[in-house]
């Protein structure tokens, strides 16, 4: 029903009036007041004060309550049988009452605030007792807090020193180079420093020489080690970029369980993984070897071009000379050719579809268009994940291999430390629990 209708009411014989009628609908259960029912319809009809809002009690602000006190005697009037001539009441049962000292009401609140400081003195003592237990136990909860935490952190700086050390005995990473660099160039003051104490004239020239000889040395030996280990470091780049791409696909569920799912690219990535492994893989034996080969030679000729057509006669020219027992040592530079061209066959989109989603220059020449920068140092247009963007920057820098290159000819600085403050930060913020990211976004 709506909330306003026009009801017509016939007010004479031939008049009727049209009355509009306002609803109101009331929060709380009408009283049922009386009524009657068509029998015939079903159709209840309530008496009017059913229908209509019960009028409010006026407010007089008076809220004023006489009290008054009225004694009453009961009714019930009872007696009692007395000893008396001709009649025995036996007091067997009778008990002898004799009266006490009478106690005041002033007597008898004292007492009662005698007794309620003696129970208030023993219950402080209860609670001090507790409160210093408490304390007591907190103490040495957080003594052996500070104790644990105390040989965390020790444990910790030695961990941290021993790879440091590690790090600058066989260093793989871009911070280790970074160390060692560091660690060079403060070698490098330190000798400077004490060449310009100690000597003077000619001999500090040659003494410069021969700092600068030893310097030249010790950067192609860090030279000499970064390229061993930007090797190690690509082959296992290769294996990381091949098992990303072999990885199902992945998706939480409503109720917090992983769900995986293999497709046929998936699938196809993971065997072409597996056979490019098998093919790098060195120190097997010749029929180990030639069932690798003959595996890979059916994976390629299931496509026919020029790079699967050059694969097959390598394929057939290593054959050929395993067959002619050639030795291993000779046979390094035709394996690892190998090895580049099949790894160029499976980065290829049309042989390996999956891998379309995770290379960094994408197939279609229109998207490099995108996000491209050029850098004022190298000269080379580079995409914008090279280049370091601070928050105040407005225009765009030098690329990072520009930064560390920089670096490591003329500053030769570290920022590990940093790193590390940085990470003891965001770790402490999130036993926090605060929800703060701030600290995520500092750079």
């Amino acid at each position: 029903m709506p909330d306003v209708i026009t009801v017509r009411v016939q007010t004479d014989s031939d008049l009727f009036q049209d009355v509009v009628v306002k609803i109101e609908r009331p929060t709380y259960q009408k009283p049922f007041l009386g009524g009657f029912k068509n029998r015939i319809t079903g159709v209840e009809f309530h008496n009017a004060g059913s229908q209509t809002i019960p009028k409010k009690r006026p407010n007089k602000g008076i809220q004023t309550v006489f009290e008054k006190n009225k004694p009453q005697q009961t009714r019930n009037t009872t007696s009692t049988q007395m000893t008396k001539i001709g009649l025995y009441v036996s007091n067997v049962t009778d008990k002898l009452i004799t009266p006490g000292k009478y106690l005041t009401a002033e007597e008898y609140h004292k007492r009662r605030l005698e007794a309620v400081i003696v129970l208030q003195k023993y219950f402080r003592r209860w609670h001090a007792i507790n409160v210093v237990q408490n304390l007591r136990e907190e103490k040495r909860l957080r003594l052996a807090w500070e104790a644990q935490e105390e040989l965390r952190r020790k444990k910790e700086k030695e961990e941290r020193l021993r790879r440091e050390h590690e790090q600058r005995l066989n260093p793989k990473t871009k911070q280790d180079f970074e160390l060692l660099f560091h660690a060079l160039e403060l070698w490098r003051q330190e000798e400077t420093e004490q060449i310009n104490r100690t000597l003077t004239g000619v001999e500090r020239k040659a003494a410069f020489c021969g700092l600068l000889e030893q310097e030249a040395q010790l950067i192609a030996s860090i030279g000499r080690r970064k390229l061993n280990a930007d090797e190690e470091n690509h082959q296992k780049a290769i294996l990381r970029f091949l098992d990303k791409c072999a990885q199902p696909k992945k998706w939480k569920a409503f109720d917090g369980k992983i769900t995986e799912v293999d497709t046929q690219y998936t699938l196809r990535a993971r065997e072409l993984f597996e056979v490019y492994r098998s093919v790098s893989m060195t120190d097997i034996p010749k029929d180990e070897r030639t069932d690798v080969l003959l595996t890979l030679r059916r994976t390629v000729k299931e496509h026919e071009c020029k790079l699967t057509l050059e694969i097959v006669e390598l394929i057939d020219r290593e054959v050929d000379l395993m067959s002619r027992e050639v030795k291993e040592c000779n046979l390094e530079g035709l394996r690892k050719r190998i090895c580049t061209l099949f790894l160029q066959y499976v980065k290829t989109p049309k042989f390996n579809p999956e891998v379309a989603r995770i290379l960094k220059v994408p197939p279609d020449p229109l998207q490099l268009y995108k996000n491209v920068n050029f850098c004022h140092s190298c000269e080379n247009y580079l995409p914008s994940t090279e280049f370091p963007v601070p928050a105040n920057s407005r225009t765009i820098g030098r690329c990072h291999l520009c930064y560390k290159l920089d670096n490591e000819a003329r500053r030769r600085e570290t920022i590990l430390k940093y790193k590390l403050i940085l990470e003891n930060l965001r770790k402490s913020e999130v036993d926090y629990q605060d929800d703060a990211k701030i600290v995520f976004l500092v750079q």
